[in-house]
């Protein structure tokens, strides 16, 4: 599958490529703008002169990837924070899926329990397991019976709630648009 978001053409292609590109993404997904979290997993395999594996991350020294991850410009607004995380998430990859972030999804039996092991991760509450479970449904290919329905309303087909509904610019202002009034809606008096 192809993954088009509103970033350089070569972090898109490591997107598309490498699962766990993709999840790291999806881990640095708060409370930075879209296009820095999942042009993020580029930049460190930039700076460590290869796309590294989960293994790799698991066993690195948790403060050198700490500063990895804080070089200017940093991965993250809280480098220290999010490069330990990265590294929890990749920890449990090894420990229940072989180091093999495709292992999270290959072989599911449904959507609930695509959902389940991808709420599992370190950092997934039930919106970011449903908003990743919708973007490996929409954009890359992974379609298990019922995960539209585990993914809620992200997986909703003509949605545009999340990164999972994103591929031109059009969407992307459509996706900002619905988090704008989802924003306002919760600062109203109710």
């Amino acid at each position: 599958m192809t993954i088009s978001l509103p970033i350089d053409a070569e972090a898109n292609k490591l997107l598309s490529t490498d699962p766990l590109a993709l999840l790291v993404g999806m881990v640095l997904d708060q409370q930075v703008p879209l296009e820095k979290a999942f042009s993020s997993p580029y930049v460190l395999a930039q700076r460590l002169g290869h796309a590294p594996t989960a293994q790799e991350l698991a066993d690195f020294d948790t403060d050198a990837l700490i500063e990895i991850f804080a070089k200017p410009p940093a991965l993250h607004r809280f480098p220290k924070a999010m490069a330990t995380r990265v590294q929890d998430v990749c920890r449990m990859l090894v420990a229940e899926y072989d180091g093999d972030a495709a292992n999270l999804w290959a072989e599911v039996r449904d959507g609930a329990e695509l959902l389940r092991r991808v709420g599992s991760l370190p950092g997934f509450g039930k919106q970011k397991a449903q908003i990743f479970t919708a973007l490996l449904g929409k954009q890359y290919g992974v379609q298990p019976t019922g995960w539209r329905e585990a993914a809620g309303g992200y997986g909703e087909q003509g949605s545009y709630r999340s990164v999972a509904d994103i591929v031109d610019d059009d969407s992307l202002a459509r996706v900002r648009a619905y988090k704008k009034e989802m924003k306002a809606a919760a600062k109203r008096p109710g």
